[in-house]
């Protein structure tokens, strides 16, 4: 592991042990051989191994664990067959008995999906959904360690969505966003998080959302699911890469991932528009749901003879302006699309207010047949809908 430091790294780990760091890379190397092979090798100067190696390379603390006692196993090989004095190590040995293949640091999971968020489009996947597996090592928290770096192309897209509010703060349409989720591949999974969950990024301790409250007494408080914009403390550059410190507390029968996208924030407007260009469903849609709630049930004593859809909006008490409802309601009443959208963009819950069923964006759908009523009823007064059923009539 030591053989592919650079030579600053060795410098700054002779230097942490308080050992003489001049000389070129192969002495360097030397120095930190003997200081691993000697037993009296402190668990600080391992630690500080452990820490210059995930700066580079994405790996686990259990990979790296192994990978010191192979070289000390490689050194001590070494340092038999050269006989007494210093031993002289080359690049090509070393590079075939230290370098050995690690795994990444946690699995990686390309079955297990995430929800897609209507308010962010993905430019990019940065981490796949990577496995925060329990340890080998039986604690009760947990801590994972990911790596990544941005392309100039990405970091370019960043600075140029950045925005200055008052106060200093920054603002960024384009994001570099963390999201947590259970590992199933059933189904697309909501953001979901770890209990007792801590996230440094570069060394900074990331805020997380507070808790929502208990929906009952006894219940234990958890943070709302949501995906964590972490742009802030990024460093916005291709050379020098990013890390992110996950520590959480493992629960029995759970395992989660975690991912890392680069996405663009979308506005309430602009999904407007994007459900304006999906089309208007054809009002047959809606006359045949009306005839199927009229019709009569030879079996039941009670009939439906009319039906009455408010042209209210159920949100705003407004009039409707763009008519909509999800696919999967099973009634009539609309409500108002960008009104519906513009809630879901402060506080994103995706529940029709008519049903309190889910009715999430890419459901929904604009009726066809209340527009055509809304300029009856300009015409005649009244902000009520009526459909009613005629009897039938005799020959």
């Amino acid at each position: 592991m030591v053989a592919s430091f650079r030579v600053s790294e060795l410098q700054v780990l002779l230097g942490f042990a308080g050992r003489n760091k001049s000389g070129p890379k192969h002495e360097l190397l030397l120095r930190v051989l003997h200081l691993l092979k000697n037993a009296s090798c402190s668990p600080a100067v391992q630690i500080k191994i452990k820490e210059l190696y995930r700066r580079r390379y994405p790996r686990t603390i259990d990979t790296c664990l192994t990978d010191l006692a192979a070289i000390k196993s490689a050194f001590s090989t070494a340092a038999e067959g050269g006989g007494g004095g210093v031993t002289v190590v080359t690049s090509d040995e070393l590079r075939m008995n230290l370098q050995q293949p690690a795994p990444l640091i946690p699995p990686v999971h390309p079955d297990v999906q995430m929800k897609s968020l209507p308010f962010y489009d993905v430019l990019d996947i940065l981490v796949k959904p990577s496995s925060l597996g329990a340890s080998t090592v039986q604690r009760y928290h947990q801590e994972k360690y990911f790596i990544f770096a941005l392309t100039p192309q990405q970091v370019r897209e960043v600075c140029i969505s950045r925005d200055f509010l008052p106060g200093g703060r920054r603002d960024y349409m384009v994001q570099i966003q963390l999201r947590f989720c259970l590992s199933e591949t059933s189904c697309p999974q909501e953001d979901n998080y770890p209990n007792s969950l801590c996230i440094k990024v570069n060394g900074k301790l990331f805020p997380l959302p507070g808790y929502a409250p208990p929906p009952k007494n006894g219940v234990e408080q958890k943070r709302p699911g949501r995906p964590l914009n972490i742009t802030s403390l990024v460093r916005l550059s291709s050379a020098v890469p990013n890390q992110i410190s996950v520590t959480w507390a493992a629960e029995i029968g759970k395992t989660y991932s975690m991912s890392v996208y680069l996405v663009r924030q979308l506005t309430s407007p602009l999904l407007l528009q994007r459900l304006r260009m999906k089309g208007i469903r054809n009002p047959d849609h809606s006359r045949a749901l009306i005839k199927e709630k009229l019709t009569a049930d030879p079996d039941s004593e009670i009939a439906t003879t009319s039906l009455r859809v408010s042209l209210m909006c159920p949100l705003g008490k407004m009039r409707l302006t763009v008519p909509c409802r999800a696919v999967t309601c099973s009634h009539l009443q609309c409500f108002d699309a960008a009104l519906y959208l513009q809630m879901n963009e402060k506080k994103p819950t995706w529940v029709c207010p008519v049903c309190d069923k889910k009715a999430p964006y890419e459901s929904l759908i604009i009726d066809g047949l209340v527009p055509l009523s809304i300029i009856i009823i300009i015409i005649i007064p009244g902000s009520v809908l009526s459909v009613t059923r005629r009897p039938p009539t005799r020959a």
